[in-house]
């Protein structure tokens, strides 16, 4: 669904990836580990459009895509949960979640059950201001409005962090739940070891901005990617 070539990124006169090829399938889910600083958050943004590559290709569902701001990769099926989850705090939920609206067809503007059976929490909270929800509701917020867009990719970046134990696992359930969909890659970004490990298909272990380490689950031991990942 979604492959990288020789993907590069500079902020400024510092280089942050180099040459980084990536593929995830649809019905995967695919994780990006790696320690602080090694340029997992930056692989996202140059996936997204949020900060423009230097150079490489990303190449959609079959077709190379040119360098296009965040809007345009969302209008070709990449969608974002952010760190941070960039909720709009003077919005409801409900007004978050139809914000997706905009990359949808007017037959479509309408939030689907299946977010409210995945996300309880939303329908109860759906007048709150995003503002207002808990750490753990804003991220399921930050989900469900990336769900409602269909992506044909789905990024996630760091979807456990500050999150209360409980939430973490019924994320991990939603995440389990749209790979078995089939249709949609996941690109999981993540530091808790068991949780990425767990749902991960395929691993990239980044260090120094360069792929150090990749393969599938059945290609790689626990212990191997936990070493990698630790260094």
């Amino acid at each position: 669904m979604l492959k990288t070539e020789g993907l590069t990124l500079h902020y400024g006169g510092s280089q942050i990836l180099y040459g980084i090829d990536i593929e995830a399938r649809a019905g995967e889910v695919t994780c990006v580990m790696g320690t602080n600083g090694v340029g997992k958050t930056s692989l996202l943004k140059a996936l997204a459009g949020t900060h423009p590559r230097s150079g490489g290709r990303i190449i959609l569902a079959g077709e190379e895509v040119p360098r296009v701001p965040p809007q345009g990769m969302a209008k070709r099926g990449l969608a974002v949960v952010p760190q941070g989850r960039m909720i709009f705090p003077l919005l409801t939920a409900t007004e978050n979640m139809e914000t997706a609206y905009a990359l949808l067809p007017k037959s479509e503007h309408r939030i689907p059950a299946e977010i409210y059976d995945l996300f309880p929490v939303l329908k109860d909270m759906g007048h709150r201001r995003g503002g207002d929800l808990s750490g753990g509701q804003q991220q399921q917020l930050a989900i469900a409005r990336a769900m409602i867009m269909k992506p044909k990719v789905l990024l996630l970046d760091e979807p456990t962090e500050g999150i209360q134990p409980n939430i973490i696992q019924q994320i991990g359930r939603v995440i389990s739940y749209l790979r078995g969909k089939g249709d949609m890659a996941i690109i999981l970004v993540e530091q808790y070891f068991d949780f990425a490990y767990g749902l991960a298909d395929r691993f990239y272990v980044l260090k120094r901005g360069a792929v150090a380490l990749q393969g599938t689950k059945e290609e790689l031991s626990k212990d191997t990617l936990r070493a990698t990942v630790s260094v």
